[in-house]
């Protein structure tokens, strides 16, 4: 069967991808160098998706399917091309992005975040410490030492009945609500997509997950770290994002040119980058998705740090000085009043289930109330 292979010693091999027209070629996998120059090599699969998506044959669909599964087994993240977003789209929520983070304090500060049940509204730098630590104490000691460098404007879906958008007035920014509203609809369509390979990959049936991601309960994230000088990220702890897993099912993240995003390396522990590629999407498993599967699937640690080449932000610069970066998250999650348990085929006598039963409102809400100020 052509799929990715992951031998003891943590190596990803190069995929063996369907290419949209037809041709079986041999990809070669994006390597992100090691921390440690013994450690073994870790790559995170380049996956050509418009493969899935053109299939003309099961076979073809399940090749994908496996390859995506199996990377999600092992390393946790894959990049997507041939997934169907236009460049310029994506451009343009950038563009708008960068508008709504220029305005004054003030004028954000109108739409502020303000409670982890609607999970909508602009956060300020330092309001927000991602962390793997769940106890709220620590969370809080954390962020007051050490807090996330980075601003962000959430956004769920438009029509909820309790929940309402924060939106900047249209003349603040213009056509920013449609952007992102006609943006936040593409990427659930991709999710939705993508689940389905996922299905596939772990032999369920193709729409297992349908009803179960239908109502849209994701958030579409903006991301912007500001410019900084690169000796405060250099301290203890101190990072543009903490180490942290995503919540949800899949996150759809979409870097711009800086870089920055390291994933920890389930072999050595250690943090290593996922360099930006051109035209790709990195896709990342979620807490409730790995607890679904019973830990099959891995949601694996991910921070965001100074990137590896440093630049000035101007000439009359002298200190060191981080770049701005721009990020979007797409968080995508189940239905909030889906019961996320481990499915049967993923547990047995020797594997029982590692987690209780939870609906996706409950730990997604807990965790969010734990991360925020």
């Amino acid at each position: 069967m052509l799929k990715t292979m992951v031998s003891p010693h943590c190596y990803l091999s190069p995929l063996v991808l369907r290419g949209s027209q037809g041709t079986v070629r041999r990809k070669r996998s994006i390597l992100v160098q090691n921390v440690h120059t013994d450690a073994p090599e870790f790559r995170i699969p380049l996956i050509d998706f418009s493969a899935f998506q053109t299939a003309s044959s099961p076979f073809e669909r399940r090749r994908v399917a496996d390859a995506i599964v199996s990377a999600f087994k092992e390393v946790g993240f894959v990049y997507l091309t041939g997934h169907g977003i236009q460049p310029d789209v994506v451009e343009n929520v950038y563009k708008k992005s960068a508008e709504f983070f220029k305005l004054p304090q003030h004028i954000k500060d109108q739409v502020a975040w303000d409670d982890p049940r609607a999970n909508r509204g602009y956060v300020k730098v330092g309001r927000e410490r991602v962390t793997r630590i769940s106890d709220a104490e620590e969370i809080a000691a954390l962020r007051k030492k050490a807090p996330d460098t980075k601003e962000t404007m959430e956004i769920g879906r438009d029509w909820d009945p309790v929940w309402r958008n924060k939106w900047p007035k249209e003349t603040d920014v213009p056509g920013f609500k449609d952007t992102m509203l006609q943006f936040f609809q593409t990427c659930h369509n991709l999710h939705t997509v993508i689940m389905r390979s996922v299905a596939l990959g772990m032999d369920l049936q193709e729409d297992f997950f349908e009803d179960k991601i239908d109502q849209q309960s994701h958030n579409l994230r903006l991301l912007s770290y500001p410019c900084m000088p690169i000796r405060l990220l250099s301290e203890e702890g101190q990072a543009r994002a903490g180490a942290h897993s995503d919540y949800g099912t899949l996150t759809l993240l979409f870097q711009d040119s800086v870089g920055g995003l390291e994933v920890q390396n389930p072999c050595t522990q250690g943090f290593q980058p996922v360099p930006p590629i051109p035209g790709t999407v990195v896709i990342n498993t979620g807490d409730l998705l790995a607890r679904w599967s019973n830990d099959t699937l891995r949601s694996t640690l991910h921070q965001v740090v100074a990137p590896s080449t440093s630049k000035t932000c101007s000439a009359d610069v002298s200190d060191g000085m981080t770049p701005a970066r721009q990020s979007i998250a797409f968080f995508c999650n189940p239905n909030f009043d889906t019961v996320i348990e481990s499915l049967p085929a993923c547990v047995s006598a020797s594997n029982p289930s590692k987690y209780p039963p939870i609906t996706t409102e409950r730990y997604i809400v807990r965790r969010l109330a734990e991360t925020y100020e």
